[in-house]
């Protein structure tokens, strides 16, 4: 017997590293001193800049997006949620990426899937310049089936000390939401109960108040939201970010809000996008359920002072964005209540 009898097949990852060297390379900067495949890969950092450089660091994964993936054999765009999504969970320290790195865990491994997969990792590593330093592809026969696979990412950023958030938060500071791009990286499981299970619908069924497929609406690619929140960090106008991920609303603002503060939020200062109004109707899913579940179409929260607000939301404007004023923080119990 040989490796290949028991299922991994070494050959076929030697031609998926190839491939990967050829993507990884198109996000090289000139602080990356390794290729891809050595055992380590190295990084010089230019912190010139910085009078204390402070490291930030956060590992994620994309959940059972990737069954989404699967069942519509698109795979080129889970990678790229990965990259944006622990771009953005660094992003609400006040860091900037540096470099990046992944971990693809395969049932089978099969080149031209992982060079798709990879693909999505390059593309988001070059937009928000974080370099794709390395990684592990790793062939699991018996743990994962020949059709399935998963994904894990590490992100590695930098800050200054003194500009750390959240810092200063108080009583009457607003919130203003950034709209998010669908349901980014969280959810799915409830969403794919909801739209395939009980509905019934496929990934290619295409529905009328979705304007496209079922498939299409839930690969949305996550936002990231670096490039319009990196001038506001520059002039120190923001006092915290929130990234609405996994717990939604009530799960992630007060993770930046110091004891005796709450938060307000008006679920009527935004419009909730379609897909979150089919789930909530077609599963029949409280409103403090889908609050806790899914970002309800807004993917990261500023906290800034009132006197800040409306300059800031002409910035954000100018930067292609399109922020809501979506309510306040007040004085009382350390959570969110949302009216």
């Amino acid at each position: 017997m040989d490796y290949r009898d028991a299922g991994v097949d070494i050959s076929a990852a030697d031609a998926a590293k190839d491939r990967i060297k050829t993507l990884a390379r198109t996000t090289f900067n000139s602080s990356v001193l390794t290729e891809i495949g050595s055992f380590g890969g190295m990084f010089r950092p230019d912190l010139s800049r910085y009078r204390e450089p402070v490291l930030v660091a956060s590992a994620d994964g994309v959940g059972t997006k990737i069954r989404v993936a699967v069942a519509a054999g698109v795979h080129d765009t889970v990678g790229y949620d990965l990259v944006a999504h622990c771009v953005d969970d660094i992003l609400v320290q006040g860091a900037v990426p540096l470099f990046f790195l992944d971990y693809v865990a395969l049932g089978k491994l099969e080149p031209k899937k992982v060079e798709a997969i990879v693909s999505g990792f390059a593309r988001a590593c070059a937009e928000f310049g974080c370099p794709l330093l390395g990684g592990e592809t790793a062939e699991m026969p018996g743990t994962y089936a020949e059709d399935d696979y998963d994904l894990a990412g590490f992100i590695v950023g930098v800050l200054e000390k003194e500009r750390a958030l959240p810092r200063g938060v108080r009583e009457g500071d607003v919130l203003l939401g950034l709209p998010s791009s669908g349901l980014h990286t969280n959810g799915y499981s409830l969403a794919r109960k909801v739209l395939f299970e009980v509905l019934g619908h496929g990934v290619d069924t295409h529905l009328a108040e979705l304007g496209t497929t079922v498939g299409q609406a839930l690969l949305a690619p996550h936002r990231g939201y670096l490039a319009a929140l990196e001038p506001l960090l520059e002039r120190d106008k923001i006092r915290a970010l929130a990234h609405v991920t996994g717990g939604g609303f009530g799960g992630n603002i007060p993770r930046v809000l110091p004891e005796g503060l709450g938060a307000r939020v008006r679920r009527r200062a935004w419009e909730m996008p379609a897909l979150f109004r089919l789930i909530q109707e077609g599963g029949d899913v409280g409103d403090e359920e889908m609050y806790r579940t899914f970002n309800m179409g807004i993917g990261l929260v500023l906290i800034v002072s009132p006197y800040y607000a409306a300059s800031i939301m002409r910035v954000l404007e100018r930067e292609g964005e399109a922020p809501a004023v979506i309510g306040r923080v007040v004085e009382g119990e350390r959570e969110v209540r949302i009216r």
